[in-house]
Parts: C-alpha cells; sequence; structure tokens
C-alpha cells in the first residue's frame, strides 16, 4: 500500500496540531500550579485589564505566531514585525523543544537568525503585541 501526499500532509498537520495542544496544556498546568501557591489580592480595574492583556498577548505569541495563524490581528502583527526587521521571518516551535525558532527567508533558503538577533525578535514581538492587544480591547 502506497500513502498518498494530502495523507501524509493531513498526518503531519495532525500531529503538528497535537503537538501545539500538549504545549499549550503544559503551559496552562504549570500556570494553574503557579496560581494556586499565590494568595489572593485585589487588584484594581486597570491591574486586571494589563493582566488580561499579557494573558491574551502570551496565547498569541506562544500559539498563533508559530502555527500559521490567518487571524487579522496576527496578520497585523507578522507584517509590523517583518517590516521593522525587513525581511519575512519564519517562527516555529520544533517538535522536541520548547523554546521559539526563529528563521529569515532568503534565496538560498530558511536561515536560522543568531541568538542576539533572535532575543531581539522575541523582544519586538512582544512589544508588539502587547500594544496590538490593548489597542483592540474594549
Amino acid at each position: 500500500m502506497t500513502a498518498r501526499s494530502y495523507q501524509i500532509k493531513t498526518m503531519l498537520r495532525t500531529y503538528g496540531r497535537q503537538l501545539n495542544c500538549a504545549r499549550r496544556l503544559a503551559r496552562f498546568k504549570r500556570t494553574l500550579a503557579a496560581a494556586e501557591a499565590e494568595d489572593e489580592v485585589e487588584i484594581s480595574r486597570l491591574a486586571r485589564r494589563r493582566v488580561l492583556v499579557e494573558q491574551v498577548a502570551r496565547e498569541i505569541v506562544e500559539n498563533l505566531m508559530a502555527s500559521g495563524s490567518t487571524n487579522q490581528t496576527v496578520q497585523e502583527i507578522r507584517s509590523a514585525l517583518e517590516s521593522e526587521f525587513g525581511d519575512t521571518l519564519e517562527l516555529t516551535y520544533p517538535p522536541a523543544e520548547a523554546d521559539m525558532r526563529i528563521y529569515r527567508q532568503t534565496n538560498e533558503g530558511p536561515i536560522e537568525v543568531s541568538i542576539e538577533e533572535r532575543n531581539a525578535i522575541i523582544k519586538r514581538l512582544w512589544e508588539i503585541t502587547l500594544e496590538k492587544v490593548d489597542d483592540t480591547m474594549l
């Protein structure tokens, strides 16, 4: 029996989704464990908004940016990041690793960026995402 290319693509896409879900669940469990350890504190409305903005931004950065989402906000963030750094950037989570990898698209193919540049891109990605989420939230 031979496997057709569309069957292989479907299997790999499903496997990628399962990996993303597993990462998301692991982060959620860590967050729950940390939240249980903290005391309940009354915070202001502005502080609650800031926490919510950060939670949404974290979800966008950790899950949607690397998944190739076609969400309008994600596309705006991606285009702002790429216009600032001048190249098409590909953000991925390798299957066996927890850290995001960033590749710059060139004529020769994708090239992984240096650690310093990766840190600068991730920092700027976080700032752009926070601004975008804060602007779009009611």
